[in-house]
């Protein structure tokens, strides 16, 4: 799975919220409130702006969106079967609803009535079928939809979709917000650019990364304010940042703690912080063969940040201290586990008892891919060598560190903007068999406790089993997580009815307005 991509995915589906999916009511297709001041008023052009690089281009909704306004773009013209959501968190889209099966193993999930596609027909069974098995076909499909294989997706009738999953999975309506977009079947690769999606906003042109997008009046999901949307790339947050400072856009769209430091105070100027919104943890390889294979080690590590000092620091305040488990948003994050704190002395101890060799220096490899990353590197490489680590940060530009760094690297930066479940990580990130396990860890309790979790469909069961699945991600994953920064929009006053849920909730922008 692509990195950009899954900052932008959803989260945790409670076993309780699941079924509450399947209840009268479920069916309400339409997003959920956003923000704002007054009563909403139709018309009118947002001018947003969106991070990219010329190099980065993509316009496959299947693809590696290795760019904001890209994403920006296709998740505004293609619906998701679901989408993240407040209360519950994970809400209907396409698929008005959703039922499993006694053994968590078959799922079947209704369209939405009246769902259709930009050119007028109707959003059928054999479309999502369609588009799900090309998306479970691409090279990174299994991680995008783990346990399901393209057999295994069927359609009952023109109304019902099923998908059957190798194992009891109580998480499989959460997978369906991350990149199901569903296009018309039998679309053509070269056709994409122009292919209609069912969304809240069709395409008018497209050149270069720069986009324009008129609304659906005949949107299945409800009314959309807005009468065009028109996304313009940045390379940087600064000049996306400078362009809306000099009127040239309205909103700035995840412009950093930076950003949000230069326009504090102004009036005609708001700043909408998403917090706990990305972690930036430190990946250290736990694989044979790596200095940081040994427990022990990694543990040190932990102890030697100063996880207050990062936040303050590299995030300018706007962010939280973590506590080395990924998933802070999730219902049943593991606050009772106790906050780990500096330890100089017994990092030391640590790193003695395990034979660490002191007299190395070791790379840090970064990029520059987000505002704090390589910041966050060398913060903690200033704080590693008061336990007596010699830390060197390498940084690297973003392509060659995605190909040549990334879940191979020994010791690295990387980041996640999905927060709000532990077992969206536990999935993609840690199990043995997991596609994107970034420092190669494998261990038999955490996998046993993780099909446990998602075979369990009592809620107090599953949270005593998900807590079990907390801890020993506490004691010996290959992560450092110090810290979750805010996520930051800036927009003129103007504008309303942001949203303010993180990941793929913040791209969602049909129930925004301008007054």
């Amino acid at each position: 799975m692509n990195r950009r991509q899954v900052l932008r995915s959803g989260g945790m589906l409670g076993a309780a919220t699941l079924l509450a999916a399947c209840s009268p009511g479920a069916g309400d297709t339409r997003a959920a409130p956003a923000t704002g001041e007054g009563r909403p008023r139709s018309g009118g052009t947002l001018r947003v702006g969106a991070l990219g690089r010329p190099g980065a281009l993509t316009r496959d909704p299947h693809g590696s969106q290795a760019n904001e306004s890209d994403y920006l773009v296709i998740a505004l013209v293609h619906d998701t079967l679901t989408v993240p959501g407040l209360t519950p968190n994970t809400r209907p889209r396409l698929a008005a609803s959703w039922e499993p099966s006694a053994d968590l193993r078959t799922w079947r999930f209704t369209i939405a009535r009246g769902a259709a596609f930009h050119d007028g027909s109707p959003v059928t069974a054999d479309d999502v079928v369609w588009s799900l098995r090309r998306l479970r076909n691409t090279p990174s499909g299994a991680s995008r939809l783990p346990g399901i294989r393209p057999e295994n997706i069927t359609a009952d009738g023109t109304g019902t979709v099923v998908l059957v999953s190798d194992y009891a999975n109580a998480e499989l309506p959460l997978l369906t917000r991350l990149t199901t977009f569903v296009l018309k079947k039998d679309t053509p690769d070269d056709a994409l650019d122009a292919a209609p999606g069912a969304g809240p906003f069709r395409l008018d042109r497209y050149r270069g990364g720069n986009a324009r997008l008129v609304r659906n009046d005949a949107w299945y999901g409800g009314t959309v304010h807005l009468d065009a949307i028109e996304v313009t790339m940045f390379e940087t947050p600064q000049a996306m940042t400078n362009a809306l400072l000099a009127g040239q856009i309205d909103l700035a769209s995840n412009a950093g703690a930076v950003a949000a430091r230069t326009v504090e105070g102004r009036k005609d100027l708001q700043v909408l912080r998403r917090p706990d919104d990305m972690a930036m943890p430190i990946v250290m390889r736990t694989a044979a063969g790596s200095p940081f294979a040994d427990p022990r080690v990694r543990e040190a590590l932990r102890l030697a940040v100063d996880r207050e000092a990062m936040v303050a620091q590299v995030l300018s305040g706007y962010g939280t201290v973590a506590n080395d488990i990924l998933g802070t948003g999730d219902p049943h994050y593991a606050k009772d586990v106790p906050q780990r704190r500096r330890d100089l002395d017994k990092a030391r101890r640590l790193l003695a008892d395990a034979g660490f060799d002191l007299s190395r220096t070791y790379d840090l490899v970064t990029t520059e891919d987000i505002p704090g990353l390589a910041e966050s590197a060398t913060l903690f490489a200033h704080q590693a060598r008061e336990a007596g680590i010699k830390v060197q940060v390498v940084k690297q530009e973003s392509g060659a560190f995605w190909d040549k760094t990334w879940k191979t690297g020994d010791f690295y930066t990387t980041y996640w903007g999905t927060n709000d479940s532990v077992v969206f990580f536990a999935s993609k990130t840690m199990v043995t068999e997991a596609a994107t396990n970034e420092a190669g860890w494998a261990d038999p309790d955490f996998d046993a406790a993780y099909r446990t979790v998602l075979g369990t469909a009592d809620e107090t069961a599953r949270a005593a089993a998900l807590k079990r699945l907390q801890q020993i991600e506490f004691d010996r994953s290959g992560y450092l997580l110090w810290g979750m920064a805010d996520g930051i929009d800036l927009a003129t006053t103007k504008v309303q009815g942001l949203p303010e849920l993180a990941g793929y909730g913040r791209v969602r922008l049909e129930n925004t307005w301008l007054r």
